[in-house]
């Protein structure tokens, strides 16, 4: 090339010919490369008219060409000379393919958001129930109705029940919005948690046989008659359960709940479904009896105006008012009685909640085991009953897996407690770092508990996963009090503790062994998953702390179907 000569620009991409046959016909130059499926439909559309592209099909190969995944045409397998295939639908036909499109995105949403819902369960049973070192600032417990924490079969039951529980309580604020549909699909994740348990843990409490009323509830709003005979046996199994967990006749249910009728809305619904499932299966007279039984309890389930406004004189809310009258039995003193004790576990509730969260920021401060296990503060508090400075105890379980044993024999032996202080006084002169992320993403989640079990005679019929009412959700630092004095140096133990010691000190190089092995675990454990904390915060800020709650179920869709029902069968009986 001769000096000053400028070179050539490459030559620009190659236009190829396709053939099209079908709504349109003819040659089309494109760029292989370049051109997307996308184009290629919509300039075909405009050639065959300017319909909408979404008329367009396109078939190639004997397959038909899709606009998702975006590939070029060349990566579609297109080449020079190709004949593409297409087809002009009906408007109609298109705004259906549109539909169907948007459906299946729908469906594909909601199977994703399903197994969000799943994982996110999963993972907040298994942080509160084997001990993780705590990632929010709430803890989720069992307990019975009386407010008592409950421990009892293995680990993976309570990770189970705990999980059974949370996807129940979305269920259930899902039927309350009337979404019936994605209701259906998380109780039978709940189903299937709950499935998991010991079944001899959880054959005499109420939880399963609602779940089962429940779906089946679903079922009938959903107007899904194709589902009868299976609803059937579900109504089957939830009357069993509920006559296990109440009583014959909810005796047991009338005594602990100093003979309120707390339940008479569940047989409304009960019984409604069992006389639809009658009816569809041909069975008259069942029907009848079933429906006229749960008219008469919904009739007992309408609360005089003038209670109504007695109450409210009183300054109770409305809800409230009307829920406690439909317990009594429109008894004014007994629902009084009940609003007093309802404000009372309220106020209580919210002491125990709040001191819950002391304990979980408190514990926090203390860092994580080797194990990544938050420090066990029942074995901090009886370290600390003896006489050991509670910083120091702190560590000594920290190092030690929370072993008791072990952390007693450390503090107990002078050279080692020396070793152990010296440490602490170490990180006192470092600048602390922020641990992980619970305390920042979960501010203002309070206790999380969840109703349990208790052991027979005490069985308390309900289990249902709970939060401490939202009103007591604690976001002021400066009132939990959480660091005294000697808390103030506990710092973030993930770093590496300096060695400052002699070499040979063998006291010294085992508690830097336990810092290796805490650091090693800690890699460890930033390398799983992210969690899903938007999902993990909607399960737990849907739990409501209130034992009453499943029991107080507005029974106005029930008294419509309830004089349907009746109607058609008295149009039965005439004709």
């Amino acid at each position: 090339m001769a000096s000053g000569e400028v070179p050539a620009a490459p030559p620009a991409a190659a236009a190829e010919k396709i053939r099209v046959v079908g709504a349109w016909a003819g040659p089309l130059e494109v760029e292989l490369g370049a051109w997307t499926v996308p184009m290629l439909r919509a300039e075909v559309a405009r050639r065959a008219g300017d319909v909408e592209p979404e008329r367009i099909g396109l078939i190639f190969g004997g397959r038909v060409l899709k606009d998702d995944p975006a590939t070029s045409l060349q990566q579609a397998g297109l080449k020079s000379n190709s004949k593409v295939l297409s087809n002009l639908a009906s408007p109609d036909r298109g705004k259906a393919i549109a539909a169907e499109a948007a459906a299946a995105a729908a469906e594909e949403e909601h199977a994703a958001r399903l197994v969000r819902l799943w994982e996110a369960a999963k993972s907040l049973s298994q942080r509160h129930s084997d001990g993780s070192f705590p990632e929010e600032d709430f803890n989720l417990d069992l307990e019975d109705q009386s407010g008592q924490k409950v421990m009892f079969g293995s680990t993976d039951d309570i990770k189970a029940l705990k999980m059974a529980l949370m996807l129940h309580q979305k269920a259930k604020i899902l039927i309350k919005k009337d979404n019936y549909k994605e209701a259906l699909d998380v109780l039978m994740m709940a189903e299937e948690a709950f499935s998991l348990c010991d079944p001899k843990l959880i054959e005499r409490v109420d939880n399963v046989p609602m779940l089962q009323l429940d779906i089946v509830w679903c079922y009938f709003m959903l107007r899904d008659v194709s589902r009868l005979e299976v609803a059937g046996a579900r109504l089957n199994k939830a009357r069993l359960g509920f006559e296990r967990s109440h009583g014959k006749d909810s005796t047991r249910f009338r005594l602990l709940q100093a003979a309120r009728h707390a339940d008479l809305a569940i047989y409304v619904r009960l019984e409604l479904l069992e006389g639809v499932v009658a009816y569809y299966n041909g069975h008259t007279e069942k029907s009848r009896d079933s429906l006229s039984s749960a008219q008469s309890k919904f009739m007992q389930l309408q609360v005089p105006d003038e209670a109504m406004t007695m109450l409210m004189e009183m300054g109770y809310e409305e809800r409230s008012s009307k829920r406690a009258l439909k317990m009594t039995g429109y008894d004014i003193q007994a629902s009084v009685a009940l609003l007093c004790e309802e404000r009372e576990k309220k106020i209580l509730r919210r002491k125990q909640d709040q001191e819950t969260q002391r304990e979980i920021l408190e514990q926090m401060k203390y860092g994580k085991t080797p194990m990544n296990k938050g420090v066990d503060m029942q074995k901090l508090k009886s370290l600390t009953t003896i006489g050991f400075e509670k910083y120091l105890a702190a560590e000594a379980l920290r190092i030690n897996e929370n072993d008791a044993e072990k952390a007693l024999d450390l503090l107990t032996d002078p050279e080692k407690n020396c070793v152990l202080q010296s440490k602490i006084q170490s990180r006192r002169k470092r600048p602390s770092h922020v641990l992980g992320a619970g305390s920042s993403r979960a501010r203002g989640a309070a206790a999380v508990t969840a109703s349990g079990v208790v052991n027979p005679p005490s069985l308390v019929p309900d289990l249902n996963a709970t939060e401490g009412d939202q009103e007591q959700l604690v976001n002021n630092e400066e009132d939990l009090n959480v660091a005294d004095g000697d808390q103030e140096q506990l710092v973030n133990n993930e770093e590496a503790v300096n060695n400052n010691g002699e070499a040979g000190n063998h006291d010294e190089a085992m508690i830097d062994e336990a810092d290796v092995n805490e650091e090693e675990a800690s890699a460890s454990h930033d390398e799983r998953p992210n969690r899903d904390v938007v999902m993990e915060n909607e399960l737990a800020n849907e739990l409501t702390g209130d034992a009453l709650d499943d029991y107080d179920i507005d029974v106005g869709n029930e008294g419509q179907a309830i004089a349907e029902y009746l109607s058609l069968l008295e149009s039965a009986a005439s004709s």
